[in-house]
């Protein structure tokens, strides 16, 4: 049978064990849906009182334009080297071994295409963390070490027009005109997109484009989940 937003659920859900808070991590290409299918699972799972469950995008976590420019990185925004790594696997351990306080994690805006500090704040309630970007399958070191806080890391894929025809449509609503748009998605974008393809076979689990849909268990929506805005993955 065909994997089920409900069956997805159910897997999330049954992540914590011993007491212990689970990190879930979601990866996937650009323009997949990886936010999509994390703010569906923490809405779920935050319909339960108290909530379960909190979203921490590993998008907080690109480094700032000013250091881009330094670093003259800022033409391959959104590519491996220009996020934070380590950064980001300090906090995954802190979500891992600091459950008893409010850890903050940092967003993402995307009008203002930077990441902004202690824009998320994990409740000592929350059992399971999840989060996504394009790199949580990487083999470098700095990735490979964020991902053994992962319990589970998912790998999204959809059909390649369909996703650039989102990634397009995203440029687009944030402001570039269809002709930029369309150069970063098929320059930049398609690059990552590239590497982190070659990732699929290292995740726990392959979610297809039709498990994304809306759950049918009565009850399973409601509660709405923490989450910033998602940046360019």
């Amino acid at each position: 049978m065909p994997l089920t937003f409900d069956d997805l659920l159910a897997r999330a859900r049954a992540l914590p064990r011993g007491g212990r808070r689970a990190l879930l991590g979601i990866a996937g290409s650009p323009g997949v849906g990886k936010s999509a299918l994390a703010e569906r699972l923490v809405q779920a799972l935050n319909a339960d009182d108290p909530p379960l469950a909190a979203h921490v995008p590993m998008d907080g976590f690109h480094l700032a334009d000013a250091e881009l420019d330094r670093l003259d990185r800022r033409n391959r925004k959104g590519a491996p080297d220009t996020f934070d790594p380590a950064g980001y696997t300090a906090l995954l351990r802190r979500l891992r071994e600091d459950a008893a306080e409010v850890v903050y994690a940092p967003g993402f805006e995307r009008v203002l295409e930077q990441p902004v500090a202690g824009a998320i704040p994990v409740s000592p309630t929350a059992r399971v963390v999840v989060t996504e970007g394009n790199y949580l399958l990487l083999q470098e070191d700095s990735w490979q070490r964020a991902r053994s806080y992962l319990d589970e890391v998912w790998f999204c894929e959809i059909d390649e027009e369909e996703r650039i025809r989102r990634l397009v449509a995203r440029h687009e609503r944030f402001g570039k005109d269809h002709e930029s748009a369309l150069a970063w998605v098929l320059g930049a974008d398609q690059r990552n997109a590239d590497l982190v393809a070659a990732t699929r076979e290292r995740a726990d689990l392959v979610v297809p484009a039709g498990s994304l849909t809306l759950p049918t268990t009565a009850g399973s929506l409601g509660g709405e989940g923490r989450h910033s805005p998602a940046g360019p993955g």
